[in-house]
């Protein structure tokens, strides 16, 4: 299934893409008597099985009705609109890209030798459609980073790297914005990575049984219609079970947390010369089966 939140009518809700358009959750459920909370994404994430299950049978039986909404009455949000804790990320975790960092910056390569976490804030997400602020008196180098983006969906501290699929309730796109001068600056990632709508997120979340093997997806981002980025989830250094693994070694993992995987190459501060985003750019970042997430930069 493909999950969405949505605005319509002043209101957020949870929706489920199907044939005839988008099936507002919560309003399904109440015409079908289903007693299980989907009034949000968070609340199907944490409601498990039987939220899924709910939303099995209502997207099966919806053929009309006044919780069947066209896609064009809709305003589609980040899947997640507000994460309840800071997103997890994962540096450097494409070869090429690790290759190409190192070039730019005249390093020797070294490629990392356990996932390199860091963590976007909250208010970095925005959903499909919306801008991303480029702000001249903080950044000059603004970048792009095309990334798969995991959904946890049953939580656990200690995770098995073979229980690790258990674990997700699917996946969606991410694109880390990134100040690059900024993440130079502070020597750190923090601060460059969590300014204010730089984690455009979505279009939807697809569930995990629908996916089935990540690893042949294949992302790719354009700028301005310019292919920038391509490269395969099969291609990271560290994989999705190793990421899961050590991420969750003594940290509890919630449902509802976000894990970004890392980017392939082709990032804009390491092109000759370097090409860093400008007022009016639009990215568009794809993955396969999954979709396109478009966001424009807009200068304030």
């Amino acid at each position: 299934m493909q999950f969405i939140s949505f605005r319509y009518k002043d209101q957020i809700a949870a929706g489920v893409i199907v044939r005839e358009g988008v099936l507002h959750l919560s309003a399904a459920a109440k015409a079908a008597g289903e007693t299980v909370d989907l009034s949000s994404m968070l609340a199907i994430i944490r409601g498990d099985a039987p939220a899924m299950a709910a939303c099995e049978r209502l997207a099966g039986a919806a053929r009309s009705g006044a919780a069947l909404l066209p896609v064009a009455q809709v305003q589609k949000l980040a899947p997640i609109p507000q994460p309840v804790r800071n997103v997890f990320c994962v540096g450097r975790n494409y070869v090429d890209h690790v290759k190409e960092g190192a070039a730019a910056m005249r390093a020797d390569l070294k490629l990392p030798v356990a996932p390199q976490f860091f963590t976007k804030a909250t208010l970095t997400v925005i959903g499909p459609g919306a801008d991303v602020r480029l702000d001249r008196k903080l950044t000059q180098k603004l970048d792009y980073e095309v990334e798969l983006a995991l959904i946890i969906g049953r939580g656990g501290r200690d995770i098995a790297a073979s229980d690790a699929y258990q674990h997700i309730f699917g996946y969606s796109i991410a694109n880390d914005v990134t100040a690059r001068d900024l993440q130079r600056r502070h020597e750190q990632w923090f601060k460059g990575k969590s300014l204010d709508t730089t984690l455009p997120l979505g279009p939807c979340i697809v569930s995990s049984d629908e996916i089935g093997d990540p690893n042949g997806l294949e992302l790719s981002l354009t700028v301005n219609g310019q292919e920038r980025q391509r490269g395969r989830v099969e291609q990271m250094i560290f994989d999705i079970p190793t990421i899961i693994a050590s991420l969750s070694a003594g940290l509890t993992l919630l449902p509802g947390d976000i894990i970004a995987t890392g980017t392939p190459s082709g990032v804009g501060f390491a092109m000759t010369p370097p090409q860093f985003l400008h007022d009016g750019d639009e990215m568009l970042a794809r993955i396969d089966r999954i979709g396109e997430l478009r966001n424009r930069i807009v200068e304030v």
